[in-house]
């Protein structure tokens, strides 16, 4: 077993599964899924399994492009229309992983998901030096880091569902505040919003 080392921890590669097994069921689950939910749901996927467990997913890097993360082996073979079946039987963990993705944002849009994803640091960070047209990997202590402390849920919030209209409601004018520092999302009120549905 050929080992990987990545900052501290130890990743065996030989036992991790492919992105492709991810998204198979991402798309048994979703059948109806389009790409742009798809690589959102597998960056939020690796990161809430980054948190929970120290280690990733699935072997494949995730990285910052314009319109959020994207896993790049995925979005070349969608591109030449290369569907790939799942090899690998996932783990309870993985499935569990899978099934908290699907229950905290399966109802969000990718256009949703776009845009939660370009307000959380993990994006942001890796953005900050690319161009447009560009990618830059996002590393996965960022996405284990803040999916352990401010992306984390709270409580008893696992069992949120978000609603696609009313998160677009709430993230219509994200830009602006985006480029307004004084106007920036304040997480404890995304949080209450979020829990009041």
């Amino acid at each position: 077993m050929r080992l990987q080392r990545k900052g501290d921890d130890l990743y065996p590669d030989a036992m991790m599964v492919s992105a492709h097994d991810v998204a198979a069921v991402l798309c048994q689950r979703l059948p109806d899924l389009q790409a742009l939910k798809k690589h959102k749901l597998l960056y939020y996927c690796q990161a809430h399994h980054l948190a929970s467990y120290g280690r990733p997913l699935f072997k494949e890097n995730i990285s910052a492009w314009d319109h959020g993360p994207v896993v790049g082996v995925i979005w070349h073979a969608d591109k030449i229309g290369e569907t790939r079946e799942g090899n690998v039987a996932l783990d309870e963990a993985e499935l569990n992983t899978i099934g908290y993705v699907l229950s905290r944002y399966g109802n969000l849009t990718g256009r949703d998901l776009e845009t939660l994803t370009h307000n959380e640091m993990p994006w942001q960070r890796a953005d900050e030096n690319r161009r447009p047209g560009e990618s830059v990997r996002i590393e996965h202590e960022w996405m284990r880091d803040y999916y352990r402390q401010e992306g984390a849920p709270e409580g008893d919030s696992s069992n949120i569902v978000l609603d696609s209209e009313e998160v677009s409601e709430w993230l219509s004018d994200a830009r602006e505040r985006l480029a307004d520092p004084l106007q920036a999302d304040d997480l404890a009120r995304l949080r209450a919003m979020a829990g009041r549905g």
